[in-house]
């Protein structure tokens, strides 16, 4: 994370507490890197939705936004007529799809910090950007910022009509809806903070007590300037530098040549073991030296207190591999997906290094791929690392736990110990090839016995573990199904109407514990007519829009003209 956040932090730090004070952020360019607008229109493409003709009329329109010959609203008049007849729903579920597979990736690491210490701080944290919701409202969910203001396209029954809903949130657009913001908690933007990147917003950033240039263009910097607002650029996201890009491809290769560097040592000890505890050493002192990884770990001593163990981790980033070769360091098995055994060379390294693969999509076919690990832990001593979420996440949320990993510990009879690792994103966001530079923080937790888990009592196991990342992320904690809650104060009350006679056995519970995340939505081609056969269907409309910020909806409906219904935010 870049150094220059620092002083931005020490000032939200030194601000009054609570919802009074205002932070509100552009999105495009402030806390993304480049404009959401680019995924969309290149998968309109992709698809078919903008034909070629179309294109070019858009292309057109937006260069002569950039050239000053045509207004924001005038442009957004253009954009909106392509989209005719479009089922919103469709819209909605693309925008969905794209946060996961690319737009997540794009949040810088320090605007997330930035949204973290103003929420931290209780402050009333916003958007409000010239981006339609679709664009914007994916990254406001998992960011945690529940006010959203952008500019929206009209519907009826569903549909786009093509036209544009007025004001747009543009200019004095956003000193409007700033303004709504602000009366909504009675909030005084004398007392706010506006991040933006754009002299676009010049006007909102004039308004606001404490504005701040953030990744600004060389205008904003040169007007920055002038009136001594703080600025701050980050390289953590965005394109990167040649040699960033020369260390990240030799960060990925340089497995191969440390694994080949043990093969002396098997051949001289005959020891595979300790020929690939050397090669797991070289390997992680290699590679994070070519990335420029420092690692920061609480709790060192847990590693390294019970072995063997099952090690378990959130997943964030590919550069987990390397986080987790330097921390754990010998006498470990892995497990991969099956994919990784079909990468040239690499795969093949990594399998007679001991990671087990497994069809992630084929339960069975897993539980009998890890019957070698438990045999490694039980006869050989190794320990084992796996990540739960079975996948990498696109955040730093903390996604649901599959049960593998607690299923073999229950097998092998070993603790189990958890690794949180807070920020391996700022690294390598899911989905980019490239390694950055970044500090890492990560906390080992004392190793949990598991010798009283049972196959009936997983679920409580796979929670309270859970649990345990979430407390150390300072996210919210699983609650208990309500059934088990009930099942215990039962159990209880019998207790204390009438004395045990016979060792009483602790309730287990009988359904799964719901991991408290949204219910993902389903991903969906958007099409230019919708066929009622491919409409999306009335559950899964009604789940969106439970998910969507209700008080985004709220705020933009009070800029809307006096006729509407004004609302308070909730």
């Amino acid at each position: 994370m870049s150094s220059n956040v620092n002083p931005l932090l020490d000032a939200i730090n030194a601000s009054p507490d609570g919802p009074e004070i205002c932070a509100i952020f552009d999105f495009d360019g402030t806390i993304i890197s480049g404009y959401s607008a680019i995924a969309f229109i290149r998968e309109q493409l992709r698809r078919g939705d903008l034909s070629v003709r179309d294109f070019l009329d858009l292309a057109s329109a937006m260069t002569n936004f950039g050239l000053g010959n045509l207004g924001f609203s005038g442009m957004m008049a253009v954009t909106a007529q392509f989209m005719r007849g479009i089922d919103e729903q469709a819209y909605v579920d693309l925008g969905e799809d794209l946060f996961t597979k690319q737009i997540a990736r794009l949040i810088y690491p320090e605007s997330r910090a930035l949204i973290n210490a103003h929420l931290d701080k209780g402050h009333t944290v916003g958007i409000i950007s010239s981006a339609t919701p679709y664009q914007v409202e994916p990254a406001a969910r998992d960011l945690g910022i529940e006010n959203v203001l952008c500019t929206q396209l009209e519907v009826t029954d569903g549909v786009f009509t093509g036209s544009v809903v007025k004001p747009t949130c543009f200019g004095q657009g956003k000193v409007d809806a700033a303004e709504v913001l602000a009366d909504s908690v009675g909030a005084d933007l004398d007392e706010g903070f506006f991040y933006s990147d754009s002299t676009d917003d010049q006007l909102l950033l004039e308004r606001v007590g404490n504005p701040v240039a953030l990744n600004p263009s060389d205008k904003l910097r040169a007007v920055a300037r002038d009136k001594s607002w703080p600025t701050a650029s980050f390289g953590s996201r965005g394109r990167p530098t040649l040699g960033q890009f020369v260390r990240s491809v030799a960060a990925t290769v340089s497995l191969v040549p440390t694994f080949a560097a043990g093969l002396p040592i098997y051949a001289l000890t005959g020891s595979r073991r300790e020929a690939t505890n050397f090669s797991i050493n070289l390997f992680a002192e290699t590679a994070s030296a070519l990335i420029n990884l420092d690692l920061r770990v609480n709790g060192e001593e847990n590693l390294w207190k019970k072995r063997p163990a099952v090690f378990v981790f959130n997943h964030q980033s590919k550069a987990d591999v390397v986080i987790g070769a330097k921390l754990l360091r010998r006498d470990m098995a892995g497990v991969g997906k099956q994919e990784i055994k079909k990468m040239p060379i690499i795969g093949k390294v990594l399998e007679m290094g001991g990671v087990v693969m497994i069809d992630r999509k084929n339960a069975a076919s897993a539980i009998e791929a890890m019957k070698p690990l438990v045999d490694a832990m039980r006869n050989e001593g190794k320990s084992v690392a796996l990540a739960p979420e079975g996948t990498r996440t696109v955040s730093p949320n903390l996604g649901p736990f599959k049960k593998g990993a607690f299923h073999l510990a229950i097998q092998a009879g070993v603790p189990m110990v958890p690794v949180v690792i807070r920020n391996a994103g700022d690294v390598a966001p899911k989905g980019d090839f490239i390694f950055r530079p970044a500090t890492v923080e990560v906390d080992v937790l004392p190793p949990v016995d598991t010798s009283d888990w049972t196959t009936e009592t997983i679920d409580d196991h796979v929670r309270d573990v859970r649990n345990m990342f979430l407390k150390c992320l300072g996210q919210t904690e699983e609650k208990a199904p309500a059934a088990e809650k009930s099942k215990t104060k039962a159990t209880a009350a019998k207790a204390k109407k009438k004395p045990a006679t016979k060792a009483t056995t602790k309730p287990r519970a009988k359904s799964k514990a719901p991991a408290k995340t949204k219910t993902p939505v389903a991903k969906k081609a958007a099409t230019k007519k919708q066929p009622s056969a491919k409409s999306p269907a009335k559950a899964k409309s009604e789940t969106v829009a439970k998910a969507r910020p209700k008080t985004a909806i709220k705020l933009q409906a009070k800029a809307r003209p006096k006729s509407r219904p004004k609302s308070a935010r909730s």
